[in-house]
């Protein structure tokens, strides 16, 4: 699925805010979907991107697996990675389980990004499994508590923003991708410092 064969209905975040907003996930060197918050039962465009962290290896798999009421409607074309979704039902009632990314070559202090379209079902916190995979075989699971080396990315989804209104999501956008910004530059200059696995 594409990014063109999304439905009307969506109300797309603007794609620089998302794009920003991913760049947090690197300067926290953690699996990340952004945007962190969101409006519950609306579409929302949406960036996972996992940090390659592993010295002299390259990420070449990473699997998503979405949390009970997030529904993934479609994808933005990955360059140089064949995707692969299971999924229940078909048509309209089509549950997408799960999602592979492979074949891609992603150098160290570099980040697999992957973007879609989606919607939550109910305001509430939504934690995601991403399980990375590297060339030489070494596997992380992205699935930990908040606290550990290697938490799930977790988004909330509330019933409004501010009262919910179409200028007032424009803003908090743009007030996200700022402090996203902001966070992603000190992120790289004190990218020295980042954690590395063995």
């Amino acid at each position: 699925m594409d990014l063109s064969r999304a439905k009307p209905r969506f109300a797309v975040l603007p794609i620089a805010a998302a794009g920003a907003l991913a760049l947090v996930g690197s300067a926290f060197a953690h699996a990340n979907v952004s945007p962190p918050v969101v409006v519950s039962k609306k579409g929302q465009f949406f960036t996972l991107d996992v940090p390659t962290e592993k010295e002299n290896a390259a990420t070449t798999k990473v699997e998503l697996t979405p949390p009970s009421g997030f529904s993934i409607d479609s994808f933005a074309p990955s360059a140089g990675w064949k995707r692969e979704a299971q999924t229940t039902g078909t048509g309209e009632n089509t549950v997408i389980q799960k999602v592979t990314w492979t074949g891609g070559n992603v150098p160290t202090e570099e980040d697999a990004v992957f973007q879609f379209l989606a919607s939550t079902n109910a305001a509430k916190t939504y934690s995601f499994k991403v399980r990375q995979t590297y060339s030489d075989g070494t596997v992380v699971d992205w699935a930990g508590p908040e606290s550990s080396d290697t938490p799930a990315p977790t988004v909330e989804a509330k019933s409004s923003l501010g009262g919910g209104g179409s200028n007032t999501l424009g803003i908090v956008a743009v007030a996200l991708a700022v402090i996203a910004l902001v966070a992603a530059v000190a992120g790289l200059v004190g990218r020295s410092g980042r954690r590395t696995l063995a």
